[in-house]
């Protein structure tokens, strides 16, 4: 059985407002992958929202869309570059586990707790750029959607995308992050996150492979140096594999293989 990603997921959702995503859709189907563009739809009370709230209804509506599914579901934002290998590559999550939880292609601030025997990363990150859920995850994602919405409601910012890993290991989840990432975020900067003073930016840190068309942001090799040197300060500073997470494990070789090996890579 080929066990690539693009055979371990039954859909894949864009998720859009006015951007262009035909090159995205269309790559994403050569790859494989059976693509449908979900589009937010401006309604008048949206304009007391804030920006975060908003894109986490544009999530909600393909969360709602992945209780359909008995596949798990891929989901990305609009301005997700795959790698050029996309349909290629293995899944970063075991395709065996019935617990899986969300496993991120794309990751933001990650760390790892634990490498399974076969070999796969369990661990957090935050960023909704490019991930996989199933249908009893999704369930669980629209439940904290909701509680959202009640408090603080829809016009206060909230950083909800950093609380997902802890909410759904707290119910019995499963959550992986890739030992390399998928592709890049290739957006601009989200103002609300200056004024909430939190970073501005955010790049992937180790790349599978090459990009396979050009990001929107300027300067290619100016952002991707920026990920590739904030990620091996994240590794130096024991932010990806922390010293408890280290000292605790059963397995700790192989934490360290797992960290370190990821970015043995000249690949920028």
């Amino acid at each position: 059985m080929n066990h690539a990603l693009v055979n371990c997921i039954g859909q894949t959702f864009i998720l859009a407002y006015q951007e262009n995503t035909n090159q995205l859709a269309a790559w994403l189907a050569q790859a494989g992958c059976r693509v449908e563009v979900l589009r937010q739809l401006h309604r008048a009370e949206y304009k007391t929202y804030s920006r975060s709230y908003l894109c986490l209804l544009n999530h909600r509506k393909a969360w709602e869309r992945a209780l359909l599914s008995e596949q798990p579901t891929l989901i990305v934002e609009a301005d997700f570059v795959p790698v050029a290998n996309f349909a290629k590559l293995p899944p970063p999550f075991d395709p065996a586990d019935q617990n899986l939880g969300i496993a991120w292609l794309y990751t933001c601030a990650p760390q790892i707790y634990h490498i399974t025997d076969r070999g796969y990363a369990e661990g957090y990150s935050t960023s909704m750029v490019a991930y996989v859920i199933t249908k009893r995850s999704a369930w669980r994602l629209i439940e904290l959607a909701e509680g959202i919405n009640a408090t603080p409601g829809p016009e206060t910012y909230t950083p909800w995308d950093s609380g997902i890993e802890y909410y759904l290991r707290d119910r019995n989840f499963h959550n992986y992050v890739p030992w390399r990432n998928y592709g890049e975020h290739g957006g601009m900067p989200n103002p609300e996150h200056q004024q909430n003073n939190l970073s501005t930016t955010h790049r992937a840190d180790v790349l599978y492979g090459p990009l396979a068309f050009e990001p929107a942001y300027q300067n290619l090799l100016r952002e991707r140096a920026y990920g590739r040197v904030k990620g091996l300060g994240r590794l130096l500073l024991n932010k990806y594999l922390r010293g408890p997470v280290l000292r605790d494990s059963a397995q700790p070789a192989r934490l360290l293989q797992f960290a370190i090996g990821r970015q043995l890579t000249s690949r920028l």
